[in-house]
């Protein structure tokens, strides 16, 4: 009787070693992959990050398996067109009952990178048809990237860092309405500027130089909606996370409505060996009960912005004000608990 119980009980500690295993991960998700963005829906995750010159779309029941999830080229830029190269940081987000993937790209000359369009009315992102469906841009087309679209109280939005005239030397954020996901209405209108020490980190050698908003993420809480952005140039270590904030009833398209933080949200974490954290987006776990942020970094310091960006997710809270607290950066390899979800068992 003696050894039967310690048998069930072996089995039992085995069990629930198993399930303890199954409900936690570890950062990077990914070996690599730039401009990480999710989008939860139907109870499951569609992931895409930088692949260069297509689309390529995830999907996965956990975050924690998408080493192992489905993957697929929903798109692939074809050759000769003002959108053959350089596709930066695709999101792929369901918008007034369709599918939509946004996307930066250019003919292979940075300077003519604007934002574009693919639409697919299927249920499913990774059936039906991906259609080119148009650039999308404001009455002054200039340089875009980084594009974000939020429904917001009945009005779409969209977000981007762009150039205010038609040469690099600084990138600002940029907000306009939607007349419908692939139209822009009216004027885009500038809320951010490169403002701060910690937002002017970009030496390129030469005498060149390039400060740096890039990558806004909307973000809703409360009575508050941010912007979420990434400062300084990406192929140095100070490449961190700053906030706009502004109330939910204000007018958006107001600069004087957004309020700038005075330093930075996400930084770097040497002593987790986390380095430039930035181009962010945001998801909620399956129950809806916790909030996450999604993000790109290095293991070491000097890496810049090539292939060693790896996608990381943690966990964040609420401050008493009302504003995101972000913590610092987990450590690689450090055992986290994954997105609470009612269906596990």
């Amino acid at each position: 009787m003696n050894k039967l119980k310690i048998k069930l009980l072996f089995a039992l500690c085995l069990l629930v070693m198993g399930r303890l295993n199954a409900q936690t991960f570890t950062n990077p998700l990914l070996p690599s992959g730039a401009d990480p963005y999710s989008y939860y829906k139907d109870g499951y995750y569609y992931y895409t990050h930088t692949s260069g010159n297509r689309v390529d779309l995830w999907k996965t029941k956990t975050l924690d398996g998408l080493k192992d999830a489905e993957r697929k080229t929903i798109w692939k830029a074809p050759a000769g067109t003002a959108y053959s190269k350089e596709i930066w940081a695709p999101e792929v987000m369901f918008l007034r009952g369709k599918w939509y993937a946004y996307f930066a790209a250019d003919d292979g000359k940075n300077d003519n990178h604007r934002m574009y369009v693919l639409e697919n009315a299927s249920a499913d992102p990774m059936k039906g048809e991906w259609v080119f469906k148009s650039k999308i841009t404001d009455p002054t087309d200039k340089w875009a990237i980084d594009g974000d679209v939020i429904d917001f109280k009945g009005q779409l939005y969209m977000i981007w860092s762009g150039w205010e005239g038609d040469h690099n030397g600084k990138q600002e954020i940029f907000i306009a309405k939607l007349k419908n996901p692939w139209t822009v209405e009216g004027n885009r209108v500038k809320i951010s500027s490169p403002k701060f020490d910690w937002e002017k980190n970009g030496d390129l050698g030469g005498g060149a130089h390039v400060d740096v908003n890039e990558g806004p993420q909307f973000l809703v809480h409360a009575d508050k909606i941010f912007v979420i952005y990434s400062a300084s140039g990406c192929w140095t270590d100070f490449y961190a996370l700053g906030m706009l904030s502004a109330s939910v009833k204000s007018n958006l398209l107001d600069p004087k409505s957004w309020t700038k933080a005075d330093k930075p949200v996400f930084k770097q974490s040497p002593e987790n060996g986390v380095y430039a954290p930035g181009h962010n987006s945001f998801f909620k776990s399956p129950d809806g009960k916790e909030d996450w942020i999604l993000y790109h970094a290095n293991d070491k310091p000097g890496q810049g912005c090539g292939g060693f960006r790896s996608p990381r997710a943690q966990p964040f809270k609420w401050n008493a004000d009302g504003t995101p607290n972000f913590g610092i950066p987990v450590k690689p390899g450090e055992s986290l608990a994954a997105p609470s979800n009612p269906n596990k068992k």
